[in-house]
């Protein structure tokens, strides 16, 4: 009797889901700042060992998996890129429930480094919202069906990257495009076919006023507020809500500059100056303020988020050059920062004034985006090696490796989504669910 009913439980028992506030839901997880209270997370795999599931996917995307419950979502662009598809993948056995084109886009340039289906899916539990590299926007219900559909029109030297999040009623996107062709093609024209007076690298070397935070009404798709940057450059961060004084703002980097938004009205509240493009990595947040930063070794920096206006001067408290990451996003664990590389340095510096502490050379790429849960950092190379630290009680001192794991030769372009006890990652022809 005692086995007939552990076996009932065991096949008839629901899995335990995670709460609203712990769903892997939007990219880099929870408000973007990888962190999970998860515990009992794998430490050990390889091909064969802790892998629970592994799904072969149909084209090519570097978005990264969010989870609501016993439901995946992802995205893949196929036919060269054409084509946009959004998955819904069974946590529970890894099986595709469905795959929906959602629509056609037009190929148009982007980064070597980009592909057509870069930017990660955002869900509220209801819907899921993809967006993909020509800036078209789709919101499926959790059946697969299509809600509403969006064309933002968008062009810039890079493609579309940056992922959406959901605010309350509202979706809501950080559109950072640059100076079009002059023919409406999809590619720019060699500069000695160009028009005398078009300049093609305003928005994308240079500072033009294009740039704008996007609201729309996550039921509806329509438009709920613009909100204008000023002079910017391209940026593919993510946003990330903060409260201040008890009010919530939207925080949203730039090229070239980092600001603070008014969620309910779209109103430019903030903005501190960061040299630099492109500004790829998702900002964190800790303690009043915000660190981020932009790539061509320009400096990234700490910054407090309770100003008003143009207040670079009064509201930066550090700036620091060393190992500044090229697309990781930044982790916050206090009292450090912490950043990965495209050198393969994982460092460490000091929340309050930004002194180096260590870093670790890791030896590979290092250009997705570290999470932390139960004490340990979880970092993750483009070629596949996990490497996992547990944080030590002096933080100035250079953390123990508790593993190193591999799986097989993977090209990874995907960040680590958390569901659960388990770890989902993405390769460039597969989804991996890590666990016991």
């Amino acid at each position: 009797m005692k086995h007939l009913i552990l076996f009932f439980f065991a096949v008839f028992t629901p899995l335990c889901f995670a709460a609203d506030s712990e769903q892997w839901c939007r990219f880099h997880g929870p408000n973007g700042q990888g962190h999970s209270a998860a515990t009992g997370l794998p430490t050990q795999w390889s091909e064969t060992e802790n892998i629970v599931w592994k799904t072969p996917l149909d084209g090519k995307g570097w978005s990264s998996p969010v989870v609501w419950n016993d439901k995946v979502f992802l995205t893949s662009a196929q036919n060269e890129g054409k084509d946009c598809y959004v998955f819904c993948v069974h946590l529970k056995d890894g099986k595709i429930l469905w795959n929906k084109k959602v629509f056609t886009q037009e190929i148009r340039m982007h980064h070597p480094r980009n592909s057509a289906a870069t930017s990660t899916p955002a869900t509220d539990g209801k819907m899921v919202y993809a967006v993909f590299a020509s800036g078209r926007i789709a919101a499926l219900d959790f059946s697969g069906n299509i809600v509403w559909t969006e064309d933002l029109k968008y062009y810039s030297q890079h493609g579309f990257a940056s992922s959406p999040i959901i605010y309350k009623d509202k979706f809501i996107l950080s559109v950072n495009p640059s100076n079009p062709p002059p023919d409406g093609g999809d590619m720019m024209p060699p500069r000695e076919k160009l028009p005398p007076e078009f300049e093609p690298r305003l928005g994308w070397q240079l500072d033009w006023d294009k740039s704008y935070l996007l609201a729309l009404d996550k039921t509806t798709g329509k438009e709920v507020w613009r909100g204008q940057r000023g002079a910017s450059k391209i940026g593919h961060s993510t946003p990330v809500i903060v409260s201040v004084d008890g009010k919530d703002q939207i925080v949203s980097p730039a090229g070239s500059v980092i600001q603070g938004f008014d969620p309910d009205s779209g109103k430019l509240i903030w903005t501190v100056h960061s040299e630099g493009e492109p500004c790829v990595p998702t900002a964190a947040i800790g303690d009043n303020c915000v660190f981020s930063g932009t790539a061509q070794s320009a400096p990234f920096r700490c910054a407090k988020v309770d100003g008003q206006g143009d207040c670079t001067r009064t509201h930066t408290v550090w700036e620091q050059k060393r190992n500044a990451p090229m697309m990781a996003s930044f982790l916050y664990v206090k009292p450090c920062v912490y950043t990965a590389s495209d050198n393969g340095s994982f460092s460490a510096f000091d929340e309050k004034t930004g002194e180096f502490l260590w870093q670790k050379r890791l030896g590979e790429p290092l250009n997705l985006s570290p999470i932390y849960a139960d004490g340990k950092i979880y970092v993750l190379s483009e070629l596949g090696t996990t490497t996992i630290f547990k944080i030590n009680a002096d933080p100035a001192k250079e953390p123990e490796v508790v593993a190193t794991n591999k799986i097989g030769e993977q090209y990874v372009q995907a960040s680590f989504a958390v569901a659960g006890e388990q770890l989902l990652l993405r390769t460039e022809k597969e989804l991996w669910c890590i666990g016991k």
